[in-house]
């Protein structure tokens, strides 16, 4: 299908879909020349990423420079105003509708303010996903709960409080947790840290390692920490607003390690990595 042309039902049945050999240098999720409006205000303009299957993806950049929208866009949460977002190769606009729904069922997505349900306890908060997308019952999803519990370092006798009876970083975990017990190929990470001490934030960024290394899970976080950057990055994008970019130049400013960020001799990047304002406040005032 062509890049940018209307949404339109598949031709191919899921038999055929689900058999297509899918090569392993293949990108389990590529974004190619998306762009999002928001009525007159562009929030991505032309974007082109790869996420490679077994990599940590962090994307770094400034509020409001569309971060958060690439994430939404990557698991098909908000569809874009232009381009083509692919999953293993495949246009998720030529799937069928239960071919879909089922490869978006490998992704699991941790919210930047946790996304529990307040009148649901924290057993069915975590059991939720297995609850309506399986045909397990109770005794088969009980243990399960349970571990992934475990897995975050929480104890069984949380489960009967309710999301207003947990810190903040038990809400992540929570969270997370839900996320985990689908068994997710990729794992989507929004500002994961955000509002949480030094301590639980590098709880939270040992909990996206340990995911890593023992689930073998693609990840993809959002986030302005570079603490969690350095710990935890295989490789970095850097997004600059488009409302302070030239119609012809990239948004995607960056693109390497996060030693080579710190090493950077664009002062966009050296700046932000560095957390050093500059020219940021005379630029910000004449915006």
């Amino acid at each position: 299908m062509r890049c940018g042309s209307a949404w339109r039902p598949a031709r191919r049945t899921i038999q055929e879909q689900e058999t297509q050999p899918i090569s392993a240098d293949t990108p389990i999720i590529e974004l190619r020349d998306i762009s999002c409006r928001f009525g007159r205000q562009h929030v991505l303009r032309e974007i082109n990423i790869s996420v490679h299957r077994g990599e940590t993806l962090v994307i770094i950049g400034e509020s409001g420079c569309g971060k958060s929208v690439t994430l939404k866009v990557m698991m098909s949460l908000l569809p874009p105003t232009a381009g083509c977002l692919l999953w293993d190769g495949r246009d998720v606009r030529d799937l069928a509708t239960q071919q879909f729904n089922r490869m978006r069922l490998r992704f699991g997505f941790l919210f930047q303010g946790a996304a529990l349900f307040d009148s649901m306890d924290v057993y069915d908060n975590v059991a939720f996903g297995l609850t309506h997308n399986t045909d397990m019952g109770d005794d088969a999803i009980r243990p399960i709960v349970h571990q992934g519990l475990r897995d975050v370092g929480l104890p069984i006798d949380v489960c009967d409080k309710k999301p207003a009876e947990l810190s903040g970083g038990m809400k992540k975990r929570v969270a997370l947790a839900r996320a985990l017990v689908m068994t997710p190929e990729v794992m989507f990470y929004d500002e994961p840290t955000t509002g949480l001490d030094p301590i639980m934030s590098d709880v939270i960024n040992e909990l996206v390692l340990q995911t890593r290394e023992q689930r073998q899970v693609t990840s993809v976080v959002v986030t302005h920490d570079m603490r969690t950057v350095t710990k935890i990055a295989d490789r970095i994008l850097m997004l600059y607003p488009v409302s302070q970019k030239k119609p012809d130049e990239s948004q995607l400013i960056f693109e390497g390690t996060p030693q080579q960020a710190f090493a950077s001799e664009d002062p966009r990047v050296s700046q932000f990595v560095r957390g050093e304002a500059r020219d940021r406040i005379r630029e910000l005032s004449c915006a």
